[in-house]
């Protein structure tokens, strides 16, 4: 099946993020915004709720606004770092089937992380790095902006309308959706707002996935419809 992945008709593209969708950070990103705010003498438990909504140098703004907000990061990113070197992680169930079936060009990574970090968690979980990375350094506006996702596609050769966006979160699901792209939701109870579809875990997501990228192109009012969040998962019409 591999190889035929993505042969009829034009081709379709598959768009991940990163921590959250493909590998479980969760405790990770918990455990270094706990040390960073030991660090500052601050609640762990509020910088985490407040690091949750919020990109970094908006965390500090609110957390230690009397504070140098480079200084703050630097220290972020060397907690960070030691914990790519030295925690533990483990890629969601599904990550590695999925990738190893996608043809090498028709997918892509798309990253508020940095691509040193990434590269060091997939080492550590047996997962491939794509052709395509983009990361926090490759643009000048992050998610929700669609520039992330656009940038991708673009490095791809693909067209927006010909993309589909694996995420968890609701500032990927929005740069997803404003780059015009097919949107699924994966590994949240709910889905999030706006998904076309909602999938409970990645595992339940791939052979959905898979079937994406090898079915040809249709107009997009088909691919794009949007998920009825009414209906059991049983009756939603499969794309």
């Amino acid at each position: 099946m591999t190889s035929e992945l993505g042969q009829s008709g034009a081709m379709r593209y598959v768009l991940f993020d990163v921590d959250g969708t493909l590998i479980d950070a969760v405790d990770n990103q918990r455990r270094v915004w706990r040390m960073w705010a030991e660090r500052y003498g601050l609640d762990p438990e509020e910088v985490y709720r407040v690091a949750l909504r919020t990109r970094p140098m908006e965390t500090f703004a609110q957390v230690v606004p009397e504070r140098d907000p480079q200084e703050c990061l630097g220290a972020l990113h060397r907690l960070e770092d030691e914990d790519v070197r030295s925690g533990t992680y483990k890629a969601f169930d599904g990550a590695a089937e999925l990738l190893n079936a996608l043809r090498p060009g028709t997918w892509a990574l798309v990253t508020s992380n940095y691509e040193h970090r990434v590269r060091g968690r997939f080492a550590r979980t047996g997962l491939p790095i794509p052709q395509v990375l983009v990361d926090a350094a490759a643009v000048e506006e992050g998610k929700p902006s669609p520039v992330p996702y656009l940038q991708a596609a673009a490095r791809l050769g693909a067209r927006p309308d010909e993309c589909l966006v694996i995420e968890d979160a609701p500032s990927g699901v929005q740069s997803g959706l404003s780059a015009g792209m097919t949107v699924w939701g994966v590994n949240t109870p709910t889905a999030v707002e706006g998904v076309h579809r909602h999938f409970g875990s990645l595992h339940e997501a791939v052979h959905d996935i898979l079937q994406f990228v090898a079915s040809p192109i249709r107009p997009r009012s088909v691919l794009g419809r949007r998920l009825e969040h009414d209906r059991p998962p049983s009756h939603r019409q499969r794309t």
